[in-house]
């Protein structure tokens, strides 16, 4: 398959949607939507103790609030890992000292260019940052045993937050 066209049909904030024209294995072309959205990154803070920090929020897709990791788009020009140390201090006013890249994962595949990449971030202290102007976040903490409940239990929706977990807890700490 290859992409022969693509034309943008809206420009939005955080990303564009285009129609794109690819060519299939049968010789026939096929038109797509695709949304090429910035790329993001997910952090899972975890205290000393232990405790793994999650903020709850209202998402516009699910129409709901939703208890996920903290998280956010990058901004043009910035590498994952500044993302992350700057959204970290904006979503739970937190920094770490310790900082590993645990994965990096595409979203939605089917339809959208977003990467998103993960990291554990540890050895927390305080420093704040001002939380963008539309995010109304509640910090809440659980322990490993609790935030295992809560993905057996079909509690947390949130794909790139089940990813995450799912990947920490299968790692050698």
């Amino acid at each position: 398959m290859k992409i022969e066209t693509s034309s943008t049909i809206h420009n939005g904030r955080a990303f564009s949607v285009e129609e794109v024209q690819v060519s299939l294995p049968t010789g026939k072309v096929k038109a797509y939507d695709r949304v090429n959205h910035r790329d993001s990154v997910t952090i899972l803070p975890i205290d000393e103790k232990g405790t793994i920090w999650f903020v709850n929020q209202y998402r516009i897709g699910s129409e709901n609030e939703l208890l996920e990791l903290p998280a956010g788009v990058m901004e043009y020009g910035e590498d994952p890992l500044s993302s992350a140390q700057r959204e970290i201090r904006e979503e739970i006013g937190m920094a770490a000292r310790s900082w590993k890249k645990i994965a990096s994962l595409y979203l939605a595949p089917g339809y959208c260019t977003e990467i998103n990449h993960i990291y554990l971030a540890s050895d927390l202290y305080a420093d704040p940052l001002d939380s963008d102007e539309d995010e109304f976040l509640s910090i809440q903490k659980l322990t490993t045993a609790e935030t295992l409940k809560k993905v057996a239990q079909g509690e947390l929706l949130d794909c790139k937050t089940v990813a995450a977990l799912g990947i920490f807890f299968q790692m050698d700490r």
